[in-house]
């Protein structure tokens, strides 16, 4: 089979309940908590949809129908703000571009964020695709640059064909939080400079380690471009830690086999899944929409 290149499809996995944010989560999906005066998915399918990207799935949960709802056109809402003239306001409720859609499939069991990915098989097919965790937003606010992380991580993977994971400097003190990356040739480090996106392999990942052990401070963001071989792997996986499937666990398989590059992030982003983090986020993406 001849493979494409030509990303166009995006998983964003939405079926976890949010237990960092309750009690805020427990009647209203996390991914629908707002960041100013839009709810935190829409940054993330706004970066998708930027991307290139015209397929969104999203692997949900029956109790968060609120999430694919808001994908959705209300018809009445549309039609009593038309009525009253507010058109303007109307057309920004229905802002999915006219060649994108939307598409939800259900995660059933909560076996980790590798069965997520992989539920989405139905409808990803053989294409390669994207993943991006809703729990993190990429400041929107930042040059066109900075804003161009997924466009460059798919361009990557047009030109290698390797598999790529975003990956951002952080502190000394906060690698123990992450998992961390260990390049095949440690001495690429030198040449970061900051300020443009690169692409280097991948020797494989650390889970959250020591400072002392860590192999790098390049640490794991959530954004992933796959192609379609990572659905093998992740139904070959067995459930590990927590009894579920790790999407780790595939990607140390595709390493091992066809090889996968890590992606520098340009730019700042927030963690809309921690309530201290949530709460600073909201802050400042008020204060940039005021200020706008």
């Amino acid at each position: 089979m001849l493979m494409t290149t030509h990303v166009t499809h995006a998983v964003i996995p939405v079926a976890g309940f949010g237990t960092r944010m309750l009690p805020l989560s427990k009647s209203v999906p996390k991914e629908l908590l707002p960041l100013g005066n839009r709810p935190a998915i829409h940054y993330v399918v706004e970066e998708a949809i930027a991307a290139g990207i015209k397929h969104i799935v999203l692997v949900g949960h029956a109790q968060k129908s609120a999430i694919e709802n808001y994908f959705d056109v209300n018809a009445e809402l549309d039609n009593q703000l038309r009525a009253k003239g507010k058109d303007e306001l109307a057309d920004s409720l229905n802002w999915l571009p006219e060649d994108v859609s939307v598409s939800v499939i259900r995660q059933g069991k909560p076996l980790g964020l590798g069965h997520a990915v992989l539920k989405a098989r139905p409808i990803i097919g053989d294409n390669p695709f994207a993943v991006l965790l809703p729990d993190v937003v990429l400041n929107p606010f930042t040059t066109k640059m900075d804003k161009d992380n997924l466009a460059y991580m798919i361009q990557a993977f047009a030109q290698t064909h390797h598999s790529q994971i975003l990956v951002s400097h952080v502190a000394d003190e906060d690698v123990q939080k992450y998992g961390i990356a260990k390049l095949k040739d440690a001495d690429q480090l030198s040449q970061l400079t900051g300020d443009k996106n690169a692409n280097f392999a991948v020797a494989g990942f650390v889970e959250k380690p020591q400072l002392a052990d860590a192999p790098s401070n390049l640490a794991v963001v959530g954004r992933y471009v796959f192609n379609a071989a990572i659905f093998d792997y992740l139904a070959n996986t067995q459930p590990s830690v927590g009894g579920e499937i790790q999407l780790t666990d595939a990607i140390d398989a595709l390493i091992s086999t066809q090889g996968v590059d890590v992606t520098t992030m340009l730019g700042d982003s927030f963690d809309a899944g921690d309530m201290t983090s949530y709460m600073q986020a909201f802050i400042y993406f008020a204060q940039q929409q005021l200020q706008a």
